[in-house]
């Protein structure tokens, strides 16, 4: 019975190639982005699962209050540490302070390569269960060792056994090789941990680091934990929530809270506001799998719609069927069976198409997914997922096509009737739904970026280079360095400073001034810069005057921004005096500069202090000259490196760059969603082709008549396109103020956001209005031009 069945369903696809193809092409289209946002949802939830113990990991975070708004971050001071093992320790298996992932220099003999790497405590390995290539999970035992990743020890040694190696950190210390693990997958929250060195080397190097040991209020380190199999991490919160507060007085007044924050919340449940965590890309993880449902609906619409449309060629077929003694239930079989064949066929074009597109796809979401091709789980997700497709698809018109009355259809009297195309309509203007309000969102989401990056930023990013200070061979070099790099004529100015021009690294707290409102907590972001920062990055002074090399008073001076301003409370700032440590040092403003936007631009800007330092600087930045190529310029500069530091990699950044590198979440989000509206239109306008071609060969005689009767093209073209028309107006109706009450939900989560002009939700309808057009004008011009002789000859 099955073999029959399916031969007469490959019959069927072999005699109406033309709706076959229709139908086949739909559904692999929508399997195929079904199967992608599949493969991005699995690799979005398997986010760090790389680790054995990847339940039983955290990292432990504070919540803390500052003017009366709940603040969350990873940062906690050094002494916590110690306080946890003291009065919780029988709740950890592991505890482990870190410093922060970033670049470092590894050198081995004459071979220099820049990696991001971490100090870390000697349990951190075994918390991460690395697997180790060579050496052991223990190598960190050793305050002179080092573990590398495996593409690190492959640059650093090529084919030659690391193990054992001298290796130096930053051109300063010499380390041992003792261990090689694998590389961490993609995605993990750690795949930028190239290299582990151990937590006591960074004591020895620095100083400010071990004089940090009961600095309560020095926020600079990251503690990660590991707890029993048997605890429970929201009752080990609780313990420990008021560690802070009760140890140190002086921080009790910001009422910190330290919790842990569960690995498996760290990449999807990232987002706090007031201390209470909202989501995050988990939010994105609904929304693409919602898409994903969606778009393979509008595939199984096609389906569904060609084939009861086509009802009344298949209604003979039935009624003979039922006459010889077929049930219900039989036709039912043969028409699932077509149903399943058909989507059999476009599930292996859509593997195909899946394959082809994945490079593409993992440039565009930032992935490196590939098809689980070894995997059963993947082939038996696939299976279900066919066959849910084929039935999904499949049954409208198998109960459809078996209930006809053989009676009536035999006698030639059976007929659609005026309300069986009702369902097919409905069926469309939900296509269409989708369609437009996906087209909606598009829009709103590139609008929102450009409004973004459109916003003013406070200083001039453009034709700037910013290097890193990743070696002491750097430090008390900024006059040499200036004096070789103007020669070269390539840079304009020179400046240094602590932190990048696209975040702030330091916030500092203990300020006072006259006329301070004792409720506020005093906490600034705080850039220490030399002389020329504010003529290198064009900042713009709207009170006073920059930092001057003639005055030695500037030593004591501070530049503040007008967010600054306007949190103090200040009239007249120039010449005001700010404390800080107790009164101990005093500084005077000597000039308000514009707010500049240097951490997220989808916030405001922070109340910022710049003072004057060149000991505690690691970003030297350079203004490149105008008139030369960029090219040149940079190959100038790097001769002046190479002369003054051999022993260093010249590795450089453009500031407009880095700060476009905000934006890159949102736009990937705004190309995924551009890329399924795309597709969902693809989809639909397959759908109106066949219905389109359906409607010209059904009323092929009445269109003939029409032309005896004297009818122009014109009037064809109208009568076919009208009911299309309407359907998709229907469909604007439903889908602009669902678009518009969901997308005015996102937008609000963002301080500065868009508005949504009505051009927006125009061009989405007329957009649709056109596509439909044009995509059944063709069928509606091609039935238009026939001649109706041809038409009639039989008549």
């Amino acid at each position: 019975m099955l073999k029959n069945y399916l031969k007469i369903a490959f019959r069927n696809l072999l005699k109406n190639k033309v709706y076959s193809l229709i139908n086949i092409i739909g559904l692999a289209a929508g399997m195929t982005v079904a199967m992608l946002i599949g493969l991005w949802i699995y690799d979005e939830l398997t986010y760090d699962t790389y680790h054995k113990h990847y339940p039983y990991l955290a990292q432990v975070m504070q919540h803390q209050t500052f003017n009366h708004r709940k603040g969350t971050a990873n940062s906690i001071p050094r002494p916590l540490e110690k306080a946890l093992r003291t009065s919780y320790g029988s709740d950890f298996k592991y505890l482990s302070m870190a410093s922060w992932t970033g670049d470092h220099i590894l050198s081995f003999g004459e071979r220099k390569i820049t990696k991001s790497g971490n100090y870390m405590q000697v349990d951190f390995p075994e918390m991460l269960t690395l697997k180790m290539l060579r050496g052991t999970r223990q190598g960190l035992k050793d305050v002179k060792s080092v573990l590398l990743s495996e593409s690190t020890a492959r640059a650093l040694f090529g084919s030659r056994n690391p193990m054992g190696e001298i290796i130096k950190i930053d051109n300063k210390s010499s380390v041992k090789v003792t261990g090689v693990y694998e590389d961490l997958p993609y995605n993990s929250t750690l795949k930028d941990l190239e290299f582990i060195a151990p937590w006591d080397l960074y004591l020895s190097d620095q100083e400010w680091v071990r004089n940090s040991i009961d600095q309560w209020g020095n926020n600079s380190f990251q503690l990660f934990a590991q707890i029993h199999p048997q605890g429970n991490m929201q009752a080990i919160s609780k313990k420990i929530k008021d560690i802070k507060a009760k140890s140190d007085k002086d921080e009790a007044r910001f009422k910190p809270e330290v919790f842990l924050q569960p690995m498996s919340k760290w990449h999807l449940y990232s987002d706090f506001k007031e201390g209470i965590n909202i989501g995050g890309r988990i939010q994105y993880v609904w929304l693409f799998g919602i898409i994903a449902v969606f778009v393979l609906m509008l595939a199984c619409i096609n389906f569904m719609n060609l084939s009861t449309a086509r009802s009344e060629k298949r209604a003979k077929e039935v009624g003979i069927r039922k006459v010889i003694g077929s049930v219900k239930a039989q036709l039912i079989g043969q028409f699932l069976s077509e149903s399943l064949l058909t989507v059999l066929l476009a599930f292996i074009i859509s593997l195909l198409l899946t394959e082809l597109a994945l490079p593409f796809f993992n440039e565009l979401s930032d992935k490196k997914m590939g098809i689980l091709w070894t995997n059963p789980s993947f082939w038996m997700v696939c299976v279900v997922f066919t066959l849910f497709t084929g039935l999904i698809s499949g049954s409208y018109p198998a109960f459809y096509l078996s209930s006809f009355q053989p009676v009536r259809v035999l006698k030639g009297a059976f007929k659609a009737g005026r309300y069986a195309a009702i369902p097919r309509k409905i069926l469309v203007v939900l296509q269409f739904t989708v369609s437009v309000t996906l087209i909606i969102g598009t829009i709103i989401v590139y609008k929102q970026i450009q409004f973004i990056k459109n916003r003013p930023i406070g200083y001039d990013n453009k034709g700037i280079i910013s290097v890193y200070m990743s070696t002491p061979d750097y430090y008390g070099k900024h006059n040499l360095i200036q004096a070789e790099l103007k020669k070269t004529g390539a840079v304009v100015e020179m400046s240094q400073s602590f932190g990048p021009l696209t975040g702030i690294w330091s916030n500092w707290g203990g300020f006072d001034w006259t006329g301070k409102d004792t409720d506020k907590d005093a906490e600034f972001a705080v850039t220490q810069v030399t002389h020329d920062y504010g003529k290198t990055i064009s900042w713009q002074v709207l009170q006073g005057r920059d930092f001057s090399r003639d005055l030695a008073t500037d030593s004591s001076a501070v530049v503040i921004n007008e967010a600054a301003v306007k949190f103090m409370g200040i009239q007249n700032p120039i010449g005001f005096e700010i404390k800080n440590d107790n009164g101990n040092n005093t500084y005077h403003i000597i000039g308000v500069v514009k707010d500049m936007i240097m951490q997220n631009p989808y916030e405001p800007v922070k109340h910022t202090l710049y003072f004057l330092n060149y000991d505690n600087v690691n970003f030297i930045h350079l203004k490149l000259n105008a008139e030369k190529s960029s090219r040149e310029s940079i190959a100038s500069i790097e001769q002046v490196f190479h002369k003054l530091f051999p022993a260093v990699p010249f590795e450089y950044k453009f500031v407009d760059q880095e700060f476009a590198e905000k934006f890159q979440s949102e736009e990937r989000i705004g190309k995924l969603a551009g890329f399924f509206a795309g597709l969902a239109i693809l989809i639909s306008c397959l759908g109106l082709f066949g219905i389109a071609s359906f409607m010209a060969e059904k009323r092929s005689k009445e269109i003939g008549i029409r032309k005896v009767l004297g009818a122009t093209i014109f009037h064809i073209w109208r009568l076919l396109s009208k009911d299309f028309v309407w359907l998709v107006f229907i469909s604007c109706a439903i889908s602009i103020p669902l678009a518009a009450y969901f997308l005015d939900g996102w937008l609000q989560k963002y301080t500065y956001h868009t508005n949504m002009s009505w051009w927006i939700f125009a061009v989405a309808g007329l957009g649709a209005m056109g596509i439909t057009l044009l995509t059944v004008s063709y069928q509606a011009i091609k039935a238009a031009m026939v001649n109706p002789v041809e038409v009639l000859k039989n008549e």
